[in-house]
């Protein structure tokens, strides 16, 4: 049974955060972070929060999708900054919403949750379990970063994508999937709660509640990773890479994507990107750009897509969509 996505919603907050706001909170510049990240505008959420960001773009998935919330069987979402660990965010959405049918729970795989969710509810549905679900990422990062931190502070944003997915025919929709996780590197890229006994954790050398990255370790894992990943799912397809319409990444830096295009063998021009005005939005950022795209047609009927998530973890995943 073949599993497609049949519309998508997405959520920013209202405040824009510059590059210029930057230089005026920690030593650094418009140019640097541009020539270095490919950012100039993330948002942060003020009056928001992830269940209302994730609620907001599961009413405009559904609206897209032409669907009820009564007709959702399955609600995923991914997240690693929920406001509280309990009850899960996925809960909160099914309650605002009204998809008292659905089941919800969360998932955390950072950077690479919303395609975890995406494969995650593909078997549920191709298993028989569930005729369809609703997929969100979404994340405040903004309440898990040091202010002060130059290296981190400018990478970060906030905001919700969603998508709805249910079955189709074969030879449509999701062609193949593969992920995967190295949790000995998870130490480059973590975030440790301010409860959590630094002792107890040789491997996490950070004491405070805020993210920590080896953006260098970062960077060397996803150049290598992902284009193995990518390579893996279009074969598994019967494809190569210069079949693909659209690559769909996360949107980590503009430097990675670039060094990916380049070990693929394709041009930028199949690589759309909208983090200039997004910044990293971890679990957000795949279906934020897959919203844009779709509500701008861009997505032609039948065209080929891979999408791809790495991040924390480490983990990373890919598949092959027909549009």
């Amino acid at each position: 049974m073949a599993v497609t996505i049949k519309g998508t919603g997405s959520f920013l907050p209202e405040k824009v955060l510059t590059n210029f706001d930057l230089e005026k909170m920690v030593d650094t510049s418009d140019a640097w972070i541009r020539e270095r990240t490919g950012m100039s505008e993330r948002h942060i959420a003020e009056n928001d929060t992830v269940a209302s960001m994730s609620t907001e773009a599961a009413k405009k998935a559904l609206e897209d999708a032409g669907k009820d919330a009564s007709d959702v069987d399955l609600i995923i979402v991914a997240t690693c900054t929920g406001e509280v660990m309990v009850p899960c965010t996925a809960c909160k959405v099914q309650a605002e919403i009204g998809a008292d049918n659905a089941v919800a729970f969360d998932i955390n795989s950072a950077c690479s949750g919303f395609l975890f969710a995406l494969q995650t509810a593909a078997a549920y549905i191709s298993s028989g379990m569930h005729r369809n679900a609703l997929i969100i990422g979404a994340e405040m990062l903004s309440s898990i970063i040091n202010w002060e931190d130059r290296s981190t502070c400018v990478l970060f944003g906030d905001g919700a994508g969603a998508a709805f997915v249910e079955k189709c025919e074969e030879g449509r929709g999701i062609l193949s999937m593969a992920h995967g996780s190295n949790g000995a590197k998870g130490g480059v890229l973590y975030f440790r709660k301010k409860e959590a006994d630094p002792a107890k954790e040789d491997e996490y050398e950070g004491k405070d509640a805020f993210v920590h990255m080896n953006g260098a370790e970062v960077y060397k894992f996803a150049v290598r990773q992902v284009p193995d990943c990518i390579e893996k799912v279009l074969s598994d397809a019967g494809l190569k890479a210069s079949d693909v319409d659209h690559f769909v990444l996360h949107q980590a830096n503009i430097r990675i994507i670039e060094a990916i295009s380049k070990r693929l063998g394709v041009g930028m021009d199949h690589f759309p990107v909208n983090i200039e005005k997004t910044g990293n939005t971890s679990s957000a950022s795949i279906p934020l750009l897959l919203d844009e795209l779709n509500k701008s047609g861009k997505l032609k009927d039948g065209d080929t897509m891979v999408l791809s998530g790495f991040g924390g973890g480490l983990t990373y995943g890919a598949c092959v969509l027909k549009w």
